[in-house]
């Protein structure tokens, strides 16, 4: 399901307009990105939450060669899931 077809059946479950749904979802994502920017954690309480997280250096090894290079530090994302949505996924 793509975000038009996500606003259309958000606009039709809630009774709004899609353009005013639409304008909720890109709220929703920029608010997300601003904590996640800032490291702080977003979370639907009981859905979902979001956090950046530090990752170390490492070494790997490249699985064609075999030879070993560094892979740098970043920050990446963890993405947990919350009680009703793993309690509806287990039905």
């Amino acid at each position: 399901m793509n975000k038009k077809e996500i606003t259309a059946k958000l606009a039709a479950n809630s009774k709004q307009s899609e353009s005013a749904v639409s304008a909720v979802l890109e709220a929703l994502e920029e608010l997300a990105i601003k904590m996640l920017q800032s490291k702080e954690k977003f979370v639907l309480p009981g859905f979902i939450s979001i956090e950046a997280v530090a990752r170390a250096a490492r070494s790997g090894r490249n699985p064609q060669t075999g030879a070993v290079l560094q892979i740098p530090a970043r920050t990446g994302v963890k993405v947990s899931a919350g009680t009703k949505l793993k309690k509806a996924v287990a039905k």
